[in-house]
């Protein structure tokens, strides 16, 4: 079921850890030293280098992070051959022939998948570090003091240290599950052959878009979900649409339901037992994949001895200067954000670097970051909820418009959904937005522009946008704040006239 070595393996590994890689002599010390070559410690080092500082970065197992490996980039790959799969079957709706015979080949879309994992990894290859200026080392860094870390019997001093070793699948505490197998993020996407049946566990983002992606590939999936909805965080009618789509798609829902137990059957089947209020079942399924949240990468990093603290699900303590509790050393993306995201975790990057090595005092709090859950429709969140407004006693007023408003929306058959602005009542100023529609993750970035750069939603309903596009809701939100706020012309009076008397 999982894959072997293939040339776009091969490939991967040249750029992400080189075969007879050899350390560097360190240099004394540096002032820059990075742990960690996901996104965060990338983006930390080039960015550190093209100012001029001296930059070594140190990875344990390979370039490129969660993001390359086994979030982002393989999810997004599949999700993308699914939704063609998805628009065959819906050929009708454009006015096209259903194709006779629409036969998923899972393997062509996984092997897809490594070829794109693969040459996106290039562009991060440890050639081009070393070519650019950056010591790299691979091996396990542990701290051996406030200002020094050993890396394979070596001794590497720094002025400044970032910690960026991301995060990983949290563990699951179901009676049985370990021993009946499973998969993550970390190795699902080594698998060559569909699922026929598969059980996801949690209905947050990974396992919202790899139940819909997998579905519509052929498996028949399970998605259990111990709350009342998908994607906790986002607003309930978001949720709902999703919920509606998933079940479109053939996907089995089972909300406010717990795996209590997991157990092997005689015939090789996993058998799950859930629980719902008071009603038991068990479902058979082939596979199960779980996706509960992450948890940071601190093991073996010897924070104790650099005077690093640190919590067990949050991760490292920063300050808003993302500075930890050893005041030359910070930290960037999943080990210490809540916001696990790429996006996040290279500006994070970017800011401790700023503030480590050139003496700035950016804020983290300060930044406007959006995020987005790839699932069809898409569904993209930037700033404050209303329930986060109120509870900062900010009045909020919504203005919503239905994606089926848009004419692009109906011509590309894509009318389900919303854009919903929150503004602080009384003015135009944009607190949040949320955006379900097909193509919300290019959406939103219109609105987080308008909140980072403080442009009112009247300003959005001057902005001339191309037509036709899905992004004109956003200017119909706009427009139609702007005639809320138009005074009503006085009344015309129709009375008959007094005619004049002698």
């Amino acid at each position: 079921m999982t894959s072997g070595e293939r040339p776009n393996r091969r490939e991967l590994m040249a750029s992400a850890r080189p075969t007879g890689w050899r350390n560097p002599v360190p240099a004394q010390p540096y002032d820059l030293l990075i742990l960690g070559g996901g996104p965060a410690g990338l983006a930390a080092a080039e960015d550190a280098i093209d100012r001029g500082a001296k930059v070594a970065l140190i990875e344990r197992h390979l370039l490129g992070g969660v993001s390359l490996l086994t979030g982002s980039v393989p999810s997004k790959a599949i999700i993308r051959t699914s939704r063609l799969y998805a628009d065959m079957r819906d050929a009708e709706k454009f006015g096209a022939v259903v194709p006779g015979d629409i036969e998923e080949n899972f393997a062509a879309a996984m092997e897809r998948m490594r070829r794109l994992r693969a040459r996106i990894g290039g562009y991060h290859s440890a050639e081009r570090l070393r070519i650019a200026g950056v010591d790299l080392y691979f091996g396990a860094a542990r701290f051996t003091g406030t200002d020094s870390v050993a890396v394979e019997g070596a001794a590497v001093h720094f002025g400044k240290a970032l910690i960026a070793t991301g995060a990983r699948p949290m563990a699951m505490d179901i009676p049985g599950l370990e021993q009946a197998g499973y998969f993550t993020s970390e190795d699902v996407f080594d698998l060559t052959e569909c699922p026929p049946r598969l059980l996801v566990i949690g209905g947050g983002p990974f396992g919202c878009e790899l139940a819909q992606a997998f579905c519509r590939l052929g498996s028949h999936v399970v998605i259990v979900q111990n709350g009342a909805k998908f994607l906790p965080r986002e607003e309930r009618d978001a949720a709902q649409i999703l919920s509606e789509s998933l079940a479109r798609d053939g996907v089995e829902i089972h909300l406010n339901t717990t795996v209590v137990a997991v157990r092997t059957s005689m015939t090789g089947e996993k058998l799950a037992d859930l629980v719902s209020d008071d009603h038991k079942s068990t479902i058979a399924v082939d596979h199960i994949l779980t996706g509960v949240g992450r948890i940071p990468n601190v093991d073996g990093l010897g924070l104790e001895e650099a005077g690093v603290a640190c919590d067990p699900v949050p991760g490292i303590r920063v300050d808003d200067f993302l500075r930890t509790t050893n005041s030359r050393i910070y930290a960037a993306g999943d080990v210490c954000l809540e916001h696990k995201f790429t996006h996040a975790a290279e500006a994070s990057a970017r800011l401790a670097v700023a503030n480590a090595v050139f003496g700035e005092k950016r804020r983290w709090s300060a930044l406007t970051v959006p995020w987005c859950t790839y699932t069809d429709p898409e569904i993209a969140h930037v700033g404050l909820y209303v329930s986060e407004a109120r509870g900062r006693s900010i009045p909020v007023k919504t203005v919503t418009v239905l994606m089926h408003d848009a004419d692009r929306a109906m011509i590309d058959g894509q009318e389900v959904g919303f854009v919903k602005i929150h503004l602080r009542e009384g003015t135009d100023e944009i607190l949040g937005a949320t955006i379900v529609a097909a193509h919300a993750s290019e959406m939103i970035n219109e609105i987080t522009l308008a909140i980072d750069a403080r442009i009112g939603l009247s300003v959005l309903a001057t902005v001339i946008h191309a037509y036709p596009t899905q992004a004109s809701a956003i200017k119909r939100v706009a427009d139609a704040f702007a005639k809320s706020r138009l005074k009503p012309p006085p009344a015309h009076d129709i009375s008959r006239p007094e005619w004049p008397t002698d």
